[in-house]
């Protein structure tokens, strides 16, 4: 079954977005967004528990599993009724929560705001580490090359 809504390919990018951003850094733009947490009830209070790493070989062989990995899931309701989820890598409680209120805020009809306050931000940054790592992985990049001796005509 492939996702084609555009609504549910955008959750999800937005969810994956925040469980990888760094717990600090996410913390702090949502607190800046919204000083005053909005009305809410936990439907999940935070809790951390593992999951499952499935790999495979060069992208295209069976899976297997790699490791286990600590997260931290919290789901909340806002007075509206807007439901979210939030799931962060680490014992990170209060991401969770900012996530799974980010989420929420986005369901209740905030994405522009939030997007350019949070989302955005959290995408660059992740893309400039990304491209660190990719200059630092090219410095020691070896050029291979054969040299023919001889006539080969």
């Amino acid at each position: 079954m492939s996702v084609t809504d555009p609504a549910i390919t955008a959750r999800q990018a937005r969810l994956s977005t925040l469980a990888k951003a760094p717990a600090a850094r996410l913390c702090a733009l949502f607190a800046a967004y919204a000083p005053d947490l909005p009305a809410h009830e936990m439907l999940r209070a935070p809790e951390i528990g593992t999951v499952m790493l499935r790999g495979r070989a060069g992208a295209k062989g069976a899976p297997f599993n790699l490791g286990e990995m600590t997260v931290t899931r919290c789901a909340v309701r806002l007075s509206s009724g807007a439901v979210g989820h939030g799931h962060v890598q680490g014992r990170e409680k209060d991401a969770a929560r900012a996530a799974a209120l980010i989420d929420a805020l986005c369901e209740d009809g905030q994405v522009p705001a939030i997007e350019a306050a949070i989302l955005a931000p959290l995408r660059a940054e992740a893309e400039a580490q990304r491209q660190a790592r990719a200059t630092r992985a090219a410095a020691t990049k070896v050029e291979f090359f054969t040299m023919v001796r001889g006539d080969n005509a």
